[in-house]
C-alpha cells in the first residue's frame, strides 16, 4: 500500500484513560477557544489526515509553506494550518507551556504544547497562497478575519468524537484497512463539494477503469453561500454508489474540512490528504477548488508539473460533457462534434432548477439524483 505523506501516518489521539486525565486537569490550565472549523483541523491533525503535521505550524514551517509550498524540512505542503490568537491571549501564554484547546462551549478538545508565538503579514500570505489580496475571495476573507498572532505547537487529541455523520467518517488508518480488506492495490480518490452530475460520474468511471477501487471523499464543513448542504451531498452520493456502481468497487467517507478555495494549492493539499487515506490515484478536473475567475481553468492540474513528485498518480481530466450526436459522455479528446451538441454541467442551471423543485435534464444529472435532492428540506447553504 502507498506510504502516507512524509512516510509516517500521524496518530495523536490519546487513549481514553489519558484523555480523562486531561479532562480533569483542563480547568487548571490556560484555555484557547476554537471554532467549529478549527476543531475539524485539530481532529484531522491528530488522526493523520494531515500527515506529517503533528500540530499547528511554527513560524519556520509557516513561512516556508507560504513562500515555497514546502515545510521547513522540504516536504511538499501547500496550505498553512495555523491557530490564531489575539494579543491578550498571547500575553497569557509562554513557550513550553501546555494549553487546552476547547470548543465554543468550553469542552476540552485537545492539549497543545506551545512551541512558537509569532505574527504574519496577511497581504503577503494572501498573495502567495491565494494569488490575490481581494477580500471578495472567500479564502482571503477568512485570512483577513484572523487574529494578529499565531501559536504553533504539537497537539494531542482529547475528544475523538465524530459527529455529525459518524457512519461516514473514517480515519486514514480505517480506510487503509478497508482498502486492504477489499484487496484494492490501487485506489482513485475523488474530491467533491457538490452533488453528483453526469460529468463527475463519467470521470469517476474512467478512473475506476484503471484502478481497483473508487474512494468518493466529499468535503464536509464551512462552504460559501450557494454551495450544497452536507446532508444533500451525502444522500445523493449514497444513492448513486448503491444503485449505479458495483458494490465492491466504490466506497464513500467524508472529509471534515473548511474549503479555502485556493485553487491549485488546494488541489495539492487534496491530493496529499487522499494519499494519507491510502489512495494511489487522485482525480483533478477543471477549476478544482477554485472560485470566481481567480485561477485558470486547468491551473490546478498544471501545478503538479511544478512540484516534487508526490508518489501518486494525478489523473488530469478534460472538461466532460454529454454529446447529443455521440449519444453519451465524452471530452474534447474523445468527441469530434461542435459545442452546440455538447451539454456540460452548468452549475447555474443545476442550482436554479433544483431550487424550483424541477428535475435537471437527464443529459446533465440522473433523474433519480435530482429526485433525491429535491426531497431534501434544505438544499443550499444560505
Amino acid at each position: 500500500m502507498i506510504d502516507p505523506h512524509g512516510n509516517i501516518l500521524v496518530n495523536r489521539v490519546l487513549k481514553e484513560e489519558d484523555a480523562n486525565k486531561w479532562r480533569e486537569k483542563a480547568s487548571n490550565l490556560p484555555q484557547i477557544k476554537i471554532g467549529e472549523e478549527q476543531v475539524k483541523d485539530v481532529k484531522n491533525i491528530a488522526r493523520g489526515v494531515y500527515s506529517p503535521l503533528k500540530g499547528f505550524m511554527n513560524q519556520a514551517d509557516f513561512e516556508s509553506v507560504v513562500k515555497n509550498m514546502t515545510l521547513a524540512d522540504g516536504t511538499v505542503w501547500p496550505i498553512p494550518f495555523v491557530l490564531d490568537i489575539d494579543e491578550k491571549t498571547k500575553s497569557d501564554l509562554g513557550i513550553g507551556e501546555q494549553v487546552i484547546l476547547a470548543d465554543e462551549d468550553g469542552n476540552p478538545i485537545a492539549v497543545m504544547n506551545v512551541r512558537d508565538l509569532y505574527q504574519y503579514d496577511e497581504k503577503d500570505v494572501a498573495q502567495n497562497v491565494f494569488k490575490t489580496t481581494e477580500e471578495a475571495h472567500p479564502g482571503v476573507k477568512m485570512l483577513y478575519d484572523m487574529d494578529d498572532w499565531l501559536v504553533g505547537g504539537g497537539i494531542e487529541l482529547i475528544d475523538n468524537s465524530k459527529d455529525p455523520f459518524q457512519e461516514y467518517n473514517l480515519d486514514p488508518s480505517e480506510t487503509r484497512t478497508l482498502f486492504k480488506e477489499k484487496g484494492w492495490k490501487t485506489v482513485a480518490g475523488f474530491q467533491t463539494r457538490n452533488t453528483p452530475h453526469k460529468a463527475h460520474e463519467y470521470l469517476q468511471r474512467c478512473a475506476l477503469e484503471i484502478t481497483d477501487g473508487l474512494f468518493v471523499n466529499p468535503v464536509i464543513g464551512k462552504k460559501k453561500s450557494g454551495d450544497f448542504e452536507d446532508q444533500v451531498i451525502l444522500d445523493s452520493y449514497q444513492h448513486l454508489l448503491s444503485e449505479f456502481f458495483p458494490k465492491n468497487r466504490a466506497v464513500m467517507s467524508i472529509l471534515p474540512l473548511a474549503m479555502r478555495y485556493a485553487g491549485p494549492r488546494e488541489a495539492v493539499l487534496h491530493a496529499i490528504i487522499r494519499k494519507n487515506y491510502g489512495c494511489t490515484h487522485f482525480i483533478v478536473g477543471r477549476d478544482h477548488a477554485g472560485v470566481g475567475d481567480y485561477y485558470g481553468t486547468f491551473e490546478a492540474q498544471e501545478i503538479f508539473d511544478t512540484i516534487e513528485d508526490l508518489g501518486m498518480d494525478i489523473l488530469k481530466f478534460e472538461h466532460s460533457f454529454y454529446c447529443r450526436k455521440c449519444g453519451g459522455m465524452g471530452t474534447a479528446k474523445t468527441c469530434p462534434h461542435d459545442k452546440e451538441d455538447q451539454v456540460g454541467p452548468s452549475g447555474t442551471i443545476i442550482r436554479d432548477m433544483l431550487s424550483k423543485g424541477e428535475l435537471v435534464p437527464e443529459d446533465i444529472m440522473r433523474p433519480e439524483i435530482s429526485e433525491t435532492i429535491i426531497k431534501s428540506d434544505n438544499i443550499f447553504v444560505e
